[in-house]
């Protein structure tokens, strides 16, 4: 099992042998041969030793690795295994610097796919007229009458938005802007937007931030989403006739603390990011995320618990805003310089009776983008925090990322989750720690931990125990039937291209991922558009993916 995608000229490049149970002799060596135009072997131009094999037990399987990291030059090349056993069929992949491009725009470009509000076209059948046209507030955003607002994104399988999802996605796009704009400032995306002064990239995003401010209420409170009462059944965004609602907690003041937090830490990246562009969007941006910081620290106990009792579509409930807060402090603070942001921060440190940690992210844990942030702001190329917190961030980020490291080296597949990230989403932590890891990359420059954060695209792209790449439309065995109400309903056989399947998970939450025997957690996932817990697809699992294969190419 290799990247389906290919590897980069001087990373390193390792494929993983996979033996059927019965298969117990396994292989001594392997070669590489070069492809001829026509698509035929060619020449050798590697050889080399299998590792001993070796028991994966997040998987099963037995495994052994080949290593061709001596691979250098550009090309399509074919791994085969000497003496192999039935399983150990021929792997072609690529190699070259480029290999990693489509797939970037093709995972950038379900975005588009994913518009609200409006006509999508993505060419080759995937498109619908604008979708979602009757809007009002619901009771329980302690409003009634009409609401109009078109735009945003889907949010994953079903038609709804949501502010807390948009938030960390969309942030984390922003710093993907941010850190690796070399790579996303050519992209073409084809949108309505192409050939503007907009990068298609930010345009893309911009999209979604408009939503957002819609959100907003005057006092700077914003509210949860807007969604129907119930999800729809699985008809395209058009045909989906249900009233698209703005709503709240059902109680006074209505509005959320959390939203209103990660609302105010994504609207001062986004001040930084599209001032150069639209200075004007860049203060609307500022205003908003000063008026959201302002309501949310005086409302911290808004919370969204569960849904109001007539609403059943996707909660995102939190019982604590304390790390939505601190992104918020963060990031304004970083984009303002203003000392009244840095200080709740600050505070936060000094009561810690314990070292600061540093968890992967999530739309419910968001205080490691706080730290990050502060860790990252600079002026003049000098860090503008205390320094003594700025070292500690270091620290954690690269203990984490060792520890992560670690993991992906006593893995089969060479990837970094454990066993206890085989949850709902599993590929999308994989993405995560992938940031993580190239966060401790940007702190530390270390090839481990990029050539790690590369590990799991790999894993993601065909390196697995499936050998299958779980992006629509991207490798030669992609999954085919995700939980994506467009994908089951457009009469298009392949689903919507540069979507990330949910993955495996060792709790298997709906009736068709029950069907599962009990399995290593690796095998815990089923290729069916039913499943929603296994094979839904999420814009805050996209955004990692997104982020890891910018940050992979530098």
């Amino acid at each position: 099992m290799a990247s389906q995608v290919g590897y980069l000229e001087q990373a390193a490049k390792i494929a993983t042998v996979q033996w059927a149970a019965h298969e117990r002799g396994g292989a001594r060596s392997f070669r590489v041969l070069q492809m001829k135009p026509d698509g035929t072997p060619g020449k050798r131009v590697h050889q080399g030793p299998l590792s001993a094999a070796m028991h994966d037990e997040l998987s099963g399987d037995r495994v052994q690795l080949a290593d061709f990291s001596a691979v250098k030059e550009a090309g399509r090349y074919r791994l085969e295994v000497e003496h192999g056993g039935p399983s150990a069929s021929p792997l072609e992949f690529a190699v070259g610097d480029d290999v990693l491009r489509d797939p970037l725009r093709l995972a950038m470009r379900a975005y588009y796919g994913q518009r609200c509000g409006c006509a999508v076209n993505l060419g080759g059948g995937y498109e619908h007229p604008p979708c979602h046209l009757k809007d009002a507030f619901d009771a329980t955003s302690g409003k009634t009458g009409p609401f109009q607002n078109y735009g945003g994104w889907h949010d994953a399988g079903d038609y709804g938005r949501y502010i807390v999802n948009s938030g960390i996605s969309t942030g984390t796009l922003l710093w993907a802007w941010e850190m690796y704009r070399e790579q996303l400032q050519p992209m073409q995306l084809q949108i309505p937007e192409s050939g503007g002064s907009t990068p298609d990239f930010l345009a893309e995003v911009r999209w979604n931030l408009t939503w957002m401010q819609a959100l907003q209420d005057k006092d700077g409170g914003v509210w949860d989403k807007q969604t129907s009462l119930h999800f729809c059944g699985f008809i395209m965004p058009q045909d989906d006739a249900l009233v698209s609602y703005v709503i709240g907690s059902g109680e006074p003041p209505f509005k959320i603390a959390t939203a209103s937090a990660d609302f105010a830490a994504v609207m001062a990246i986004a001040a930084r990011v599209y001032r150069e562009f639209d200075p004007v969007f860049a203060d609307t941006c500022l205003d908003a995320a000063k008026r959201a910081w302002t309501w949310a620290m005086a409302h911290k106990d808004a919370l969204f618990l569960k849904n109001p009792p007539t609403v059943s579509t996707g909660a995102y409930g939190d019982a604590h805003d304390s790390d939505e807060l601190l992104w918020a402090s963060a990031e304004l603070w970083r984009t303002t310089g203003d000392a009244q942001y840095e200080e709740p921060l600050l505070k936060r440190w000094r009561s810690l009776t314990k070292p600061l940690e540093m968890d992967v992210p999530s739309w419910g844990s968001v205080a490691s983008m706080a730290w990050w942030t502060y860790a990252m702001a600079e002026h003049h190329g000098q860090s503008r925090g205390d320094a003594k917190l700025v070292a500690q961030i270091h620290a954690s980020t690269i203990g984490a990322a060792d520890g992560l490291v670690k993991q992906s080296r006593k893995n089969g597949y060479g990837q970094t989750l454990a066993e206890g990230d085989y949850d709902w989403g599993s590929n999308g932590t994989a993405g995560n720690q992938g940031l993580l890891l190239l966060m401790a990359d940007r702190f530390h420059p270390q090839g481990e931990y990029r050539e790690a954060a590369r590990g799991n695209l790999h894993y993601l792209l065909g390196r697995n125990c499936f050998g299958v790449s779980w992006v629509t439309h991207v490798g030669t065995h992609p999954f085919q039937h995700p939980h994506h109400r467009p994908s089951v309903a457009d009469g298009i056989a392949a689903p919507w291209p540069g979507l990330l399947s949910g993955g495996p998970n060792r709790h298997p939450g709906d009736p068709a991922a029950k069907t599962l025997p009990k399995m290593p957690p690796m095998r815990m996932w089923i290729d069916d558009w039913q499943a929603f817990s296994m094979n839904e697809v999420a814009i805050n699992w996209n955004a990692p993916l997104v982020f890891t294969l910018a940050g992979a190419q530098n």
